[in-house]
């Protein structure tokens, strides 16, 4: 019996001292470091002035290449370190963006979400920093908005690359309408249990290590800062704007050379929880997804990272960045 005392004692103790080494985070990540130095670049969006954050990495042995890597949804520009150290090495250099809404960028109390928005400010900043030409990487969210901007700017975008894009398939065909309301309150439940489980459930396969701690950790320290709302409303926007805005009736009209990268284990699908079991298993099936899309995008290569799901780039970094910098050089 005292050792069950004991035991019931120190349980509350563990997950308080969990909970307690989640540093708390302000809306706009001020107290959080980037790997590299950031810039704020400023756009005026809905009769707004807004900040919008981003890191520029030139490496000495730089070799005339660029390279934009867009960010994800739940996540920003901080996880690309790896890969930003990787492309550097070989004389890229990298531009790594903070999307509005996202990271170290502005936080909106209102705004209407658009990929093309998220394009024209990205082609702005581009054109501040003289870069006319350049590969366009997206992950995730990020690979629609990659796509959207080798569309509207197929002069810019000399190579496409998309790692395990979402929107590769019309949600919203299965998946009933939800409100920005009903998004909303969804996203102000969030804290650090119920974003491990997400990410432990769909992108890492049961497994959990320090590299996909500190991620989790990122996208939890927020969500106790006193103005905590306005990120979860920006977040409920943008949810509308993914289902909404789809781009894959639109991959045939790429003209850029394109590389799809996609770890087959992933099933990632919003709305999943919202449709009946056997709907359920048709959605976020990459392993046909990433084939299907091979063949819809003209000039297209598809590299498969196998035992890998939503992250490659976290997860399987070797077997993503070696078919990632031979396509560059090509």
């Amino acid at each position: 019996m005292k050792k069950i005392a004991l035991i019931l004692l120190i349980i509350p103790f563990v997950c308080f001292s969990q909970k307690e080494n989640i540093k708390a985070l302000d809306i706009n990540l001020s107290n959080y470091e980037y790997p590299f130095p950031v810039l704020f670049f400023e756009v005026n969006n809905q009769r707004q002035s807004l900040k919008m954050a981003y890191m520029d990495i030139k490496p000495e042995n730089y070799n005339n290449k660029n390279i934009v890597l867009f960010h994800g949804k739940n996540f920003n520009g901080a996880y690309w370190e790896t890969t930003i150290k990787a492309l550097t090495k070989e004389g890229f250099r990298v531009i790594v963006p903070d999307q509005i809404g996202f990271g170290k960028s502005s936080k909106p109390n209102n705004f209407q979400y658009t990929f093309q928005q998220f394009a024209e400010n990205t082609k702005k900043l581009l054109d501040q920093l003289g870069v006319t030409k350049t590969t366009i990487l997206g992950h995730s969210m990020g690979g629609m908005l990659a796509t959207r901007f080798a569309l509207m700017f197929p002069e810019t975008t000399e190579k496409l690359v998309l790692e395990n894009p979402i929107g590769l398939e019309d949600w919203k065909l299965v998946v009933p309408y939800k409100t920005v309301d009903w998004w909303y309150d969804g996203e102000l439940k969030q804290n650090y249990e119920a974003i491990k489980k997400y990410q432990l459930e769909n992108y890492y396969d049961g497994k959990w290590n320090a590299d996909f701690q500190k991620w989790a950790e990122l996208s939890a320290g927020w969500t106790t800062a006193p103005d905590y709302n306005i990120v979860a409303w920006n977040s409920a926007l943008m949810y509308e704007m993914i289902f909404t805005q789809p781009v894959l009736y639109e991959f045939k009209n790429i003209k850029s050379p394109t590389l799809l990268i996609i770890g087959t284990r992933d099933k990632t699908a919003i709305g999943k929880q919202l449709v009946p079991e056997e709907v359920r298993k048709t959605m976020g099936n990459y392993a046909e997804l990433g084939k299907k899309t091979q063949k819809a995008i003209p000039n297209s290569k598809l590299v498969e990272i196998p035992n890998t799901g939503h992250l490659p780039h976290i997860e399987s970094f070797d077997q993503f960045i070696k078919p990632l910098i031979a396509f560059l050089k090509q």
